[in-house]
């Protein structure tokens, strides 16, 4: 089975995105033909949306934006569907990857019905689309294996993600937290992340409440 393995995040490099697919990689690539494709760097060529047309899966991860799908990966899905409609020689099952910076992984629901919908008017089968909240906490957590600690969720979803790549079924979508406090998280990203990249620019904590 070719897989189309697809960065839709805008982030050069350490994206979030670009971990959940390195999760799932080692979950489905047995006995099939994996393809990396990565939005991030420059607009997919001809040929690439020609490859895209003959793959049996796409498996799309990106961020989660103003709740729906960034617009360079719009941008590209709309590109997509005209080759398709022009192109495509078999059925094609779509799988995504969603993750959000809030800590409720239930954010991700409209992002995961724009695919969807985006999905019927391609002619493609929309498969499963899995969602993490917190998604900033996975470059933290790189070395913590899927299923154990704070990714025991992401552990289960992505497993049955891979279950239903595999099978080309179709599954519930399944929208998730991390397994860590909402607490220790809030407390984390304000001190960890938030505090820490506004010293790197060369701001106070008391700039990031200024009102503007």
């Amino acid at each position: 089975m070719k897989i189309a393995m697809i960065n839709g995040s805008p982030k050069p490099a350490n994206s979030n995105s670009a971990i959940m697919l390195r999760t799932l990689d080692p979950l489905v690539s047995a006995g099939n033909e994996l393809t990396y494709y990565n939005l991030n760097k420059k607009p997919l060529t001809p040929e690439q949306y020609s490859e895209l047309c003959r793959m049996d899966t796409l498996v799309i991860a990106f961020p989660l934006y103003v709740d729906g799908i960034p617009s360079h990966l719009f941008r590209m899905l709309a590109a997509l569907e005209e080759h398709l409609k022009a192109e495509r020689g078999q059925e094609i099952y779509v799988y995504a990857i969603i993750n959000n910076g809030f800590f409720e992984g239930r954010q991700n629901h409209i992002a995961l019905d724009i695919l969807n919908h985006w999905c019927i008017r391609a002619g493609l089968h929309f498969g499963q689309g899995i969602g993490q909240g917190a998604g900033e906490m996975m470059g933290f957590l790189e070395k913590v294996p899927p299923g154990q600690g704070p990714l025991k969720n992401l552990g289960k979803a992505m497993q049955s993600l891979a279950d239903n790549i595999q099978a080309r079924s179709t599954g519930e979508a399944m929208l998730f937290s991390p397994n860590f406090p909402r607490f220790a998280w809030r407390f984390s990203a304000t001190h960890s992340f938030w505090n820490a990249a506004a010293k790197k620019n060369g701001l106070k904590k008391k700039d990031l409440l200024r009102k503007l």
